[in-house]
């Protein structure tokens, strides 16, 4: 019981000296505030076309497969699966 304590107090401490520490870097940052808001705001736009980028990699990787699949449930409606011609012959 008294472990568990000691490990809360010590989460606690590394919770609030990363408060601390993140005020701390905002408040003595080398540009303005302005200049950070921008900055991050950029950042923030990369991040995001990037993200939209691969998203649509993605859907166009999907619909590839898709069509792929359709084609072969399409051949094996009208020529009959292997499996099928396979249990023919036994």
């Amino acid at each position: 019981m008294e472990q568990s304590n000691n490990t809360g107090q010590i989460l606690g401490a590394l919770l609030v000296g990363a408060a601390i520490g993140g005020v701390l870097g905002v408040l003595f940052a080398p540009e303005k505030g302005s200049e950070t808001r921008k900055s991050i705001s950029s950042k923030g736009e990369e991040l995001s076309g990037s993200i939209k980028d691969k998203f649509n990699d993605l859907i166009s990787e999907i619909r590839k497969d898709a069509t792929q699949v359709k084609e072969r449930v399409s051949e094996y409606m009208e020529n009959g699966s292997p499996i099928t011609d396979k249990q023919k012959t036994i």
